[in-house]
């Protein structure tokens, strides 16, 4: 068959197919073009899910009459100079757009209408574009003092066959939304605006830039509890700085779809964030829980590539260890600095499942000629209900406070394992400084005025409930603490400091396994040798295409090491990190301090329950169990009240 030349029409076509592969990825390609172009308001509309109409209008720079026929020509753009030796540069990239096809493209398949101002100008002209077919530059009215106006109608009319992929209305409508937010994300001193089929979606002003406004954003756009419970995430390291907000570990998710990763405030996607967020959280979540970040890495553009597909979605990296590893850090240093703390939603979910309940369970009181104030008054009671007589409401409290040397007497040594008088002062305070008149009396002295630690994060205790939940007061609200969620995840940590410490314990295999691997698993596998010998799985390579176990963690009992192999070769190919070896040293460790920490159904004296909190409120990651629950509640009092009508 002979070489033909194709037509520009088909040639327009091809690059549509390939750039604007549904209504959301052409607003994207228009709002790329309004940020570039400088503007400080983006307003969006669209009908039909965009199928029928699509308007972008900015306040930007604008457009001459001269530049509005060339705007429309393929690969001709405003993003890209040549340098002094007349060189053009594709790796220093610094605008959102930069190869010349969005408005091409899609005056190819659709009726584009161009109406601009340029800035200093009187007059505005526009350009219209019908299925490839260019009209003459003609003058326009434009509202705006300057700014571009793109109209869209008929997506994919002269393409058919390609409307009959599109999804629902709604599908596509909801697509628009999250492309948009994604755009909001990115660039929060932008205002954006979002009408769908004439209903108000989306009113975000500008915000300032910097952390701050970031932050606020991000709460208009995913939810003012991201902004309560959010950790801030500000790192640099080899040139390359992360910043960005990441949830606490109790505010999780069933599904990874609030993990958003902007590169040079370019919103992309990257397998690399969702491997270096499970690696961060592999320590406080389930498998099937996935935490919520917006992360902002910044660095050089000749360190990435962004000029791997058309639609400018997916980078590369030049080092993208490095990227991974400061994710890692940054998220696992920010979450350590959280230490007890957890997130509010437990709050307001415990709150939201309370309802009120009547005083006589079962009877609805009739109306009475005395009212409520003679019942007050004793001069009335319900006809059906004698009068309550709880027990022991009239008793005479015998409550008795435990010395915390004997608290810890009974505990066997206590939580801290030491039964001396300070070591029973460090676990009881946690680490902070105990008031200088608060001292031990001796069996000879008279009992010392009893500490009552309510201005601790965590309150005093004052109950135990079911001999399985703490109640203590704070100042402002009361806490609910699960003892044995909470001492398991004490004595976790102090398993993975200690064998952190210590190093991983290994056992030699009586005879090595031979694991076979494809050469490309192997070869990663044995490259990361030393890192898995420091986790106690010593192997080494036998042959092109497997790998040779010696050792493995002595954790681990008799394990399979050949799907152990197995499985670290996956991660290291999917994430880049042998986190199945990992995973299952945690797995152990949490169950070895499920079984050693307190259990449900243990009744504790008041001494070991303050400790206990004090314990919490000095370990980091304490406010959440292994798998990512809470290992506490803390209602407001002013929350409480609500429950009761005081305010």
């Amino acid at each position: 068959m002979p070489i033909r030349r194709l037509p520009p029409e088909t040639v327009n076509r091809i690059a549509a197919g390939e750039v604007v592969e549904r209504p959301a990825s052409a607003i994207k390609e228009l709002v790329d073009n309004a940020i570039d172009a400088g503007a400080t308001r983006i307003e969006v509309e669209a009908h039909g899910g965009g199928l029928t109409r699509i308007m972008v209008a900015d306040d930007g720079c604008g457009m001459s009459a001269e530049e509005l026929p060339v705007a429309i020509e393929r690969h001709a753009t405003s993003k890209l100079a040549p340098d002094e030796e007349g060189l053009w540069d594709l790796l220093r990239i610094h605008t959102m757009g930069f190869r010349g096809e969005a408005l091409p493209s899609i005056g190819s398949v659709a009726r584009l209408q161009i109406s601009s101002r340029a800035k200093g100008q009187r007059e505005a002209w526009s350009i219209l574009v019908e299925g490839g077919r260019v009209d003459d530059v003609a003058p326009a009215a434009f509202a705006g003092d300057h700014g571009t106006r793109i109209e869209v109608r008929d997506l994919f009319y002269a393409t058919p066959a390609r409307l009959k992929f599109m999804k629902s209305e709604r599908a596509e409508a909801l697509a628009i939304t999250e492309e948009l937010k994604r755009q909001a994300m990115a660039h929060e001193s932008v205002g954006f605006s979002l009408d769908i089929d004439g209903r108000r979606i989306l009113r975000l002003p500008p915000e300032h830039p910097g952390p701050q406004g970031r932050l606020a954003r991000l709460a208009a756009v995913l939810g003012r509890d991201f902004q309560d419970n959010a950790l801030e995430i500000d790192q640099v390291r080899d040139g390359v700085r992360l910043a960005g907000f990441a949830g606490l570990p109790t505010y999780n998710r069933g599904n990874a779809a609030h993990q958003y990763l902007f590169v040079n405030d370019r919103p992309v996607r990257d397998r690399l964030l969702q491997g270096a967020l499970r690696a961060a959280y592999a320590d406080f979540l389930a498998r099937d829980r996935h935490p919520s970040a917006a992360l902002y890495v910044t660095l050089d553009p000749t360190e990435v590539d962004i000029n791997v597909h058309p639609a400018k979605a997916e980078v590369r990296f030049r080092d993208p260890s490095l990227v991974r590893g400061l994710i890692v850090g940054a998220l696992r240093h920010a979450l350590a600095g959280a230490g007890h703390r957890a997130s509010t939603t437990t709050a307001a979910q415990a709150l939201d499942s309370i309802r009120p309940q009547s005083v006589f369970p079962g009877y609805q009181p009739g109306p009475s000629p005395a009212g409520f104030s003679a019942w007050r008054e004793g001069g009335w009671t319900p006809p059906t209900q004698r009068p309550m007589n709880l027990p022991g409401l009239s008793d005479v409290s015998a409550r008795h406070e435990a010395r915390p040397e004997e608290a810890y007497q009974t505990l066997g040594g206590g939580f801290g394992g030491g039964g001396v008088a300070e070591a029973v002062r460090e676990a009881a305070y946690g680490g902070y400084d105990a008031p200088p008149s608060i001292a031990y009396p001796g069996p000879d002295q008279a009992p010392a005025q009893p500490f009552d630690p309510i201005d601790f994060p965590l309150g005093a205790a004052r109950a135990q409930v079911h001999e399985t939940y703490i109640v203590s007061q704070t100042r402002d609200g009361v806490v609910i603490v699960d003892q044995h969620a909470a001492h398991e995840r004490l004595v976790y940590e102090r398993m993975k400091h200690e064998m952190e410490a210590g190093g991983v314990a290994r056992q030699a295999l009586l005879l090595p396994e031979v694991v076979e691997l494809d050469p490309a698993e192997a070869e990663r596998v044995v490259a990361r040798a030393e890192e898995l010998s420091a986790l106690g799985l010593v192997l080494e390579g036998f042959g092109p295409g497997a790998v040779l176990v010696r050792e493995t963690p002595a954790l681990l009992g008799k394990t399979d090491a050949a799907g152990l192999v197995r499985d670290i070769a996956d991660d290291l190919a999917e994430n880049g990190q042998a986190l199945a070896l990992k995973e299952r040293l945690e797995e152990v460790c949490s169950t070895m301090a499920c079984h050693g920490s307190v259990r449900a159904g243990r009744r504790l004296a008041a001494a070991e329950m303050n400790a206990l909190l004090r314990e919490m409120e000095a370990t980091p990651h304490s406010g959440q169990c292994n798998h990512g629950r809470p290992t506490y509640v803390e209602l407001k009092l002013s929350d409480i009240e609500k429950l009761f009508g005081r305010r």
